[in-house]
């Protein structure tokens, strides 16, 4: 397996990502949490859900479609996966110490999706830290 074939699967799961994204609102009863707020609260909700999901699909192509300029140590390649890396181990971060869930893993699919979601927030850091510091590494 190379860096460029880990890299491409990042992309991939950056998609992966995106899906569980789309079916969050309804687990979660979305809509009914935020009647109760002012109508711009709830717009600035959905606005920034919108641009979480447009930052996804670019991670994700960027990944997928730059993984060889990624994984050639280029200063620029370097430096866009040091703040992926980063972006995705403050994502783990979150997703470990600060959201409770618990009250929606109520079946077992929610549990399965759920920790399959922190898999994936454990493998990007990973990978774009190789690419950072390791870029010949699997060539």
């Amino acid at each position: 397996m190379t860096l460029v074939l880990l890299l491409q699967i990042a992309g991939v799961l950056h998609l992966g990502l995106m899906a569980a994204g789309f079916l969050m609102p309804r687990v979660v009863s979305m809509r009914a949490h935020l009647a109760p707020l002012p109508a711009f609260i709830r717009q600035l909700f959905w606005v920034y859900y919108t641009f979480i999901g447009l930052c996804l699909v670019s991670f994700s192509l960027i990944t997928i479609v730059f993984a060889d300029a990624l994984a050639s140590g280029g200063a620029l390649a370097r430096a866009l996966c040091v703040f992926f890396a980063v972006f995705w181990m403050l994502r783990l971060f979150v997703a470990t110490f600060v959201f409770d869930m618990r009250p929606y893993l109520t079946t077992k699919l929610r549990r399965i999706g759920y920790n399959a979601v922190n898999v994936v927030f454990a493998y990007l850091p990973v990978v774009y830290l190789l690419a950072a510091t390791q870029p010949h590494w699997l060539r």
